[in-house]
């Protein structure tokens, strides 16, 4: 597994470029979640993909597995069923809310303004729904469509897991569940929308805004 790591102050940055098998990166999230907590490790943004993978949060139906045709795991997040796979960037936060607030709602709140900032630099327009889980946006034909994922677990006050976005996946892959149980809307990329995005660039364009989704954190103080 190739990782790059940058950064000595602050959080840790961690790249990978070559994809992580899911069980392996959710064990190593429990290990640093547990490590944080205890003072011994800092935090942490861990920026992978996965081989294909359909994870289950903890209200998943199991009526919305359609079609299990990879390897499906039970995780702890927050949410239903979630689709992972090459071409789509996940980024894991690992943070520390004792010293950011205290304030899940925020956190999560700044993690879609993050990724609808970092988006709004490609020229897309994207937005959240208070009643629907995820990122949104407009599909090549107009109707709206999910683009970004969001799924996070807190855990003696340190967050796991974090948010997708789909920058090239396999679309076709998402049809073997219903995902975060939503039916009526269907799932995009930014490729389809036309946009080519690789991703070490959005790695990139996310760090760039990455102070504000930090700045952001303290607003419940």
């Amino acid at each position: 597994m190739e990782i790059q790591e940058i950064a000595e102050t602050g959080p840790e940055w961690r790249l990978s470029y070559e994809q992580v098998p899911y069980r392996e990166a959710l064990e190593q999230q429990e290990a640093r979640n547990h490590a944080i907590a205890a003072g011994d490790a800092r935090e942490l943004f861990w920026m992978l993909e996965h081989p294909p993978v359909y994870t289950a949060g903890t209200s998943a139906a199991p009526a919305d597995l359609i079609d299990p045709r990879f390897d499906v795991v039970e995780t702890g997040r927050g949410g239903r069923y979630t689709y992972h796979g090459p071409g789509q960037r996940i980024t894991y936060v690992l943070l520390d809310l004792k010293k950011r607030g205290r304030d899940v709602r925020c956190f999560v709140h700044g993690l879609e303004n993050w990724v609808i900032a970092t988006l709004a630099d490609y020229g897309v327009e994207a937005w959240a729904v208070p009643d629907r889980v995820g990122i949104w946006t407009r599909d090549i034909d107009g109707s709206e469509a999910k683009i970004g994922a969001i799924g996070v677990r807190v855990r003696r006050w340190v967050t796991m897991h974090g948010f997708a976005v789909n920058l090239d996946p396999d679309l076709s892959h998402f049809t073997g569940i219903v995902p975060c149980g939503i039916s009526e809307y269907g799932v995009t990329s930014l490729a389809r929308l036309g946009i080519s995005v690789a991703p070490q660039e959005w790695d990139e364009a996310l760090q760039r805004r990455a102070g504000e989704f930090l700045a952001a954190l303290t607003c419940s103080e």
